[in-house]
């Protein structure tokens, strides 16, 4: 890939203030000189996303994500770095270096997904008024989608055809391997021979619109009952299921904070014509860890909508538990009168649905209210069951909520309100103890399997890697120090890969007199190797950065590796020892 200038990417971080820019996506409140929040890269209650203005990075203890103002707009929008830089370049009002070396191949990849998905939602929607698109539409204006909203949501129809996008698109100018990548071309092999083919086909269309307005995926559904009712866009480049909620795009702009989360793409549609516009739903998935981080961002409450069926009721416990990681606020809202909130609209009204909203369950009235549904409270068992359960429900509410409840449960079952609070005190004790244990081994486990994970070599070699990081670190911080062991400081003293390989961009921008902070390396490195840039920085506190302590790290390098290059005797062969011992021989003239 070819590179910015330093000059270029020292204004893209002049003009992205990483505190602005990060705090544009999350809170952030200052901690000492330094800021933290909830990391948006996964479910947690208690910060542990730290930002450091000093280095200009940032750095999660939780998952390990870190790096610079770049790396976190590639990460969290998805991006790749070249792409990062041209939307902090936009943000700032930068105008890109007229040239186009900077236009990778994957970069340009992506841009022509993005171009052939454009494209494709303006044929799907035009066919959709079309003679061939008759069906579709009859589909939506039976029920009951309106024309704005049709127009809206850019709805569109796949004709019955297996070529009919693909010989569109190539007239537009765009190749085979280009469809493929975008999944909207498909291939099969018969008799040794491979086929191409529309992915969409007599479908309904719903383009899925990213957060920057580029369409990034379809949602094609079929005129009848056969299964599968939808076919979705597989992953590709610049899509990733698990990532991305429908009509997000939209939703956002709301200025109340709060979202209502639907099962399918019609109830989103039928909710944004009753003048819900803040209702959203995942893309044929279940509800991904991912898309909670990604609602959190913009939503404080978040309304569970999902069907009234079983399958429904399981989504809505599994998005609970979620959502629980997280500080977000959810109701459940009771489909009663429908199984989905477009057959409620159409058969009771928008005010039905309205008051069901306003009437709304918070999460633990919704566990109660099941309980309720699995006991028989009447009997002795069944209240002492229920209880059982309840307790342990409570347990993690917060104090008032506690005492309302505990007074609600007195009330409903005549148990002494001060006896369900000592049992809901014994519940926190131990469910707090069991909890704690388990995140600090949890927690534990990442820190030390991060690196690992990224670089199997630290489990092998961790005196030799905690050496690497400090001798890295410092010389980030102290670049001047290279010269006074540069004749002994080479990648083949280093034996991690990422740490060698930071080593070796390091050696070479410090022989050509470049930067070495985390902006102008970035460029150079993977998103998970700027994670490790950020963690050495982030733990910097525990290195002196001292000339004396590289020295002491390089002399443990030097003795680690002439460890590995000494022989084991015991595990020589005859032939092998006997091949050793000549050689010595001939050397010390024996």
């Amino acid at each position: 890939m070819a590179r910015f200038s330093d000059d270029f990417i020292q204004q893209i971080r002049d003009n992205n203030d990483i505190e602005s820019v990060i705090g544009s996506y999350i809170d952030l409140k200052r901690r000492g000189k330094n800021l933290v929040g909830l990391c948006p890269f996964h479910n947690e209650k208690t910060p542990s996303f730290t930002v450091y203005p000093d280095t200009a990075s940032y750095y999660c203890f939780g998952c390990g994500a870190g790096g610079e103002v770049i790396n976190f707009i590639r990460n969290i929008e998805n991006l790749d770095f070249i792409e990062s830089v041209k939307l902090l370049a936009d943000r700032a009002g930068l105008k890109l270096p007229e040239t186009d070396s900077y236009d990778d191949a994957i970069a340009k990849l992506r841009r022509r997904i993005y171009e052939a998905n454009r494209e494709a939602a303006r044929f799907y929607h035009e066919t959709l008024f079309s003679e061939k698109g008759k069906a579709q539409l009859d589909y939506l204006l039976g029920r009951g989608v309106s024309p704005k909203m049709i127009k809206h949501f850019g709805l569109g129809a796949a004709p019955d055809d297996w070529h009919a996008l693909a010989e569109h698109l190539k007239n537009k100018g765009f190749n085979r391997d280009e469809l493929v990548a975008a999944n909207l071309l498909r291939s099969s092999e018969k008799n040794g021979k491979r086929y191409y083919y529309d992915a969409f086909r007599n479908k309904v269309m719903y383009p899925v619109i990213d957060l920057r307005g580029n369409v990034v995926a379809f949602g094609g559904r079929v005129l009848d009952d056969s299964k599968p009712k939808y076919i979705n866009t597989s992953d590709t480049l610049v899509y990733k299921k698990s990532n991305e909620l429908f009509a997000l795009n939209f939703a956002k702009n709301g200025n109340d904070r709060k979202l209502i989360l639907c099962e399918g793409y019609m109830d989103v549609i039928a909710l944004h014509q009753a003048g819900y516009e803040n209702a959203v739903a995942g893309l044929g998935t279940a509800l991904t860890p991912e898309q909670v981080s990604l609602i959190s961002r913009y939503a404080d409450e978040v309304a569970l909508c999902y069907d009234s069926d079983e399958a429904g009721q399981k989504a809505v416990r599994a998005a609970m538990a979620l959502f629980s990681k997280t500080g977000v606020k959810v109701k459940v809202i009771r489909l009663e009168g429908g199984k989905d909130p477009d057959e409620i609209i159409k058969k009771h009204g928008i005010d039905r649905f309205g008051r069901l909203l306003d009437k709304a369950d918070n999460d633990t009235e919704y566990k109660l209210s099941k309980l309720r549904e699995k006991y028989i409270v009447e009997t002795d068992d069944g209240k002492l069951n229920f209880l059982r359960e309840a307790v342990k429900v409570l347990a993690f509410c917060d104090s008032i909520e506690r005492d309302v409840y505990a007074m609600r449960l007195s009330d409903e079952l005549g148990v002494g309100k001060e006896a369900i609070l000592q049992q809901i005190g014994e519940v926190r004790k131990k469910e707090n103890y069991r909890k704690a244990k388990a995140e600090l081994s949890t927690a534990q486990k990442k820190v030390q399997n991060l690196d690992i994970a990224a670089d199997p070599q630290r489990l092998k070699n961790v005196r030799a890697a905690k050496a690497e990081d400090t001798i890295l670190v410092t010389l980030l911080n102290n670049a001047s120090f290279y010269k006074n062991f540069k004749d002994r400081l080479s990648e083949d003293v280093f034996v991690t890969p990422v740490n060698k390989h930071l080593l070796e961009i390091i050696i070479k921008r410090l022989e050509e007199s470049e930067r070495i902070d985390i902006s102008h390396l970035s460029q150079y490195l993977t998103s998970e190797e700027v994670s490790v840039v950020a963690r050495l920085l982030a733990n910097q506190a525990m290195v002196s950065n001292t000339l004396k302590e590289c020295e002491d790290c390089l002399l443990v390098l030097e003795e680690e590796k002439k460890k590995r290059e000494t022989p084991n005797l015991s595990q020589m062969s005859d032939d092998s020892f006997l091949q050793l011992f000549n050689s010595l021989k001939k050397d010390e003239n024996i």
